[in-house]
Order: structure tokens, then C-alpha cells, then sequence
């Protein structure tokens, strides 16, 4: 009776992981857990959701704006708790990142994001949630929000891909070699985002370098090439490489070059991860320019393969 019952939970587990993706006329909610927004920026975004069939609604604390955060730590936890406990609510856009998403960490816990799967779309400081998703076993969309969706109306490639993988039609990416690709094949779980938010997350249950076997993908803007350097220490530190089975290396723009002896962030990462031993992919449109900014299902397993002729993808 027992092996049944744990059975009928797994699949009940199962099924609702599998019920993330949306369909014609499901709801969206729009919260702000990070920088203050405007409302032009959230009814452009809104505009576009519509657009693409879906019913939005607007969290009560989206637009406050409480020290240039979108309201106290309190008002954003209550959006965001609201959003994940309201039936209607099938995904949750956020407005923007920026800053202070991980204030809601300490008072939310990953049994709260099992019991309701949600899955978020964002990126930025948005990569706190995304990651506190997938140690939960939930999965997320690391990808444009509210302003991106509002300038260019959704009609571009980026948002277009958003549009299809929201309905569960998964993108297999095929991307140009680069010349200091490591190649390579793995399969593992797809975790990650911009570098210098989750590596703020270290040693905590939200922690994604946690999990097992994983496919890490790492961007940034505005951090020097010594910050990355040691973040990467960091991993080194923690013993944490022996999780990674493969690295996706995103747009880093926005930074002073050259720095430390380096050209540039790509070759300073180099001399990390070729000792690594582990397949390597450099200047994957994945960062914080909309049209380097393909989305990414995040805790989703994927296949990435590293040859000669090009980089694949695949989920």
C-alpha cells in the first residue's frame, strides 16, 4: 500500500512539472521582485502577451517603487507568494531585474516552489528565482521580459522562440564554433545565468553548483574581468566543478578590457576551464542584449555537443 501510495505521488509530481507550459488564454502575472518599474514598461510587455493569446494581471505591489526597489522586501514576497498560490495564475512574467530579488530568499523555502510549479520567466537579478526553481525541481525560463517584449512588439527572433517555448515547442540552438570551444558531449540538467548573482547564492539551498550533473551557463554586464576571475575561484574553492558537466559561456559586455594580463573575459575564462576537461562553448546568444538573449529552460535536462563544425543544443 505504501509503494503505491509513493508512486501515485511521483507521478503526481511528475504531471505537474510536465503542466508548466502554457496554452491559448491561460494567465499570466505580472510581478516586479526586483527594481522599480513604470507602468509603460509593464502594459508594453502586456500588450505583446496578449497579443500572443494570454491574459495578463498585474501583481498589487508591481509598480511600487520603496528605495528603487519595487516595494519593501515584504510587498515583493507578498506579490510573488500571491502569484505562485492564486489558481488561476498558470506562469509568472517579471516586470524587470535589477536588484534585490534575492531579499525574498531568506523567507521563501524550496518545499513553497515544489508544492507550486510555476514556471518564471526572466533574467538578470531574476537568475536568484530561476535557480531557487531549480534546486526545487521546478522549471523556469531564463529569458526577455516586460521592456524587451514592449520595444520590440514580440515580432523578433528572441521573442518569437519565448512565444514557442512557452507552449512547450523546445528550440534545438546551433551555434557558430569559436576558436576556444573545448570539444566535447554531455548531458545534464540546465542551470545558471548571470554569474554574479548565483555566485551570491553560494553555500544556500539555492545554491544551483548543488545540483548533479549539470550544464552551466554563465553571462554578465558591468563586472571586470578580476570579479569573474574570482567567482570562478570561487567554484574551484567549493570543489564544485566536479558537478559541471559541460559550460555554456553567455555575452559578458559592459566591462573594462584589458585587465589582469587579458585580452578579453573569453580568454581570461580560458584559463580556467580548459583544465576543466569538460566541453566548453563560447559567445552563446544567451546575455542582457535582447537580440543575444535566446531563451533557456532552466532545469530542464539538455544535450550539449561541442565539435569542430558548431555547437547544438539540444533539449
Amino acid at each position: 500500500m505504501k509503494k503505491c501510495c509513493l508512486i501515485s505521488l511521483m507521478l503526481c509530481w511528475m504531471l505537474s512539472l510536465s503542466a508548466q507550459f502554457l496554452h491559448q488564454g491561460d494567465t499570466i502575472a505580472i510581478i516586479s521582485p526586483s527594481s522599480a518599474t513604470d507602468t509603460t514598461t509593464i502594459n508594453g510587455g502586456i500588450r505583446t502577451l496578449q497579443k500572443w493569446g494570454y491574459h495578463c494581471i498585474i501583481a498589487p505591489n508591481a509598480l511600487a517603487d520603496y528605495h528603487g526597489f519595487a516595494g519593501t522586501i515584504d510587498e515583493r514576497l507578498s506579490d510573488l507568494l500571491w502569484a505562485l498560490h492564486e489558481p488561476s495564475v498558470k506562469a509568472i512574467m517579471c516586470s524587470r531585474g535589477g536588484d534585490g530579488a534575492a531579499h525574498l530568499l531568506a523567507r521563501l523555502s524550496l518545499d513553497t516552489l515544489r508544492q507550486h510549479p510555476k514556471m518564471m520567466i526572466g533574467f538578470s537579478d531574476i537568475t536568484a528565482l530561476l535557480c531557487a526553481q531549480a534546486r526545487a525541481g521546478v522549471k523556469g525560463i531564463h529569458g526577455s521580459m516586460c521592456y524587451a517584449l514592449k520595444t520590440y512588439e514580440g515580432n523578433d527572433t528572441v521573442s518569437q522562440t519565448l512565444r514557442r517555448m512557452l507552449q512547450g515547442d523546445l528550440p534545438t540552438y546551433h551555434v557558430a564554433p569559436h576558436p576556444l570551444n573545448i570539444c566535447g558531449k554531455a548531458e545534464g540538467i540546465v542551470v545558471g545565468g548571470n554569474m554574479s548573482v548565483f555566485n551570491d547564492l553560494a553555500g544556500s539551498d539555492f545554491d544551483p553548483l548543488m545540483l548533479d550533473d549539470i550544464i552551466l551557463f554563465i553571462e554578465d554586464t558591468g563586472e571586470g574581468m578580476s570579479r569573474v576571475d574570482r567567482m570562478l575561484h570561487n567554484i574551484e574553492v567549493r570543489d564544485l566543478q566536479s558537478h559541471i558537466r559541460a559550460i555554456i559561456v553567455g555575452q559578458f559586455n559592459k566591462y573594462k578590457h584589458p585587465e589582469n594580463g587579458f585580452d578579453d573575459m573569453y580568454a581570461m575564462l580560458n584559463e580556467y576551464l580548459q583544465h576543466w576537461h569538460i566541453p566548453v562553448c563560447y559567445n552563446f546568444p544567451v546575455g542582457h542584449a535582447h537580440l543575444k538573449n535566446f531563451p533557456l529552460l532552466v532545469g530542464k535536462n539538455a544535450t550539449l555537443e561541442v565539435t569542430q563544425d558548431g555547437v547544438v543544443l539540444r533539449y
